[in-house]
């Protein structure tokens, strides 16, 4: 449950930040939250990360549709810990969200520019944060089980 439930709660704050952004910027303005730190950015991104790869919406439709479908097969099968859930969630969840942008616009809506870095949204962020955990989960749980 804690799986669907926050991929979920994801795809939900997504599309609201998005819609938002979408309703309240024109496409390639931005507004200075922070002077040199923090800009709100709203751009289409038809690449993937940062990016790259640019015009492969149906390769990347493809390879989140794969993630997906194997993140529920894993949930399902093996009922995992309540932080692999989270962790899964997280990633689905922010595919998902990619995923309904570039079926729709034919690209990513991206919004949130820190300093240098490429400007992202909130499915990219769960994303990050999903992985992030998964890994700290797997290497916590080695750990456990090499000292057996």
């Amino acid at each position: 449950m804690r799986f669907y439930l926050t991929a979920g709660v994801v795809i939900i704050l997504d599309r609201l930040s998005k819609g938002w952004i979408m309703n309240n910027i024109n496409l390639g303005d931005s507004w200075v939250l922070i002077s040199g730190i923090l800009d709100l950015r709203y751009i289409h991104n038809k690449g993937a990360a940062f990016g790259i790869m640019q015009g492969r919406s149906i390769l990347f439709m493809i390879m989140a549709a794969i993630v997906v479908i194997g993140a529920v097969y894993f949930n399902q099968k093996y009922c995992p810990p309540r932080w692999p859930q989270y962790a899964l969630g997280l990633i689905v969840g922010g595919a998902l969200g990619n995923v309904i942008d570039r079926f729709v616009f034919g690209a990513v809506v991206d919004f949130i520019s820190v300093g240098w870095f490429p400007v992202f949204n909130l499915a990219d962020t769960a994303i990050v944060c999903g992985g992030i955990l998964l890994m700290l989960w797997i290497i916590n749980n080695e750990k456990i089980h090499s000292a057996d």
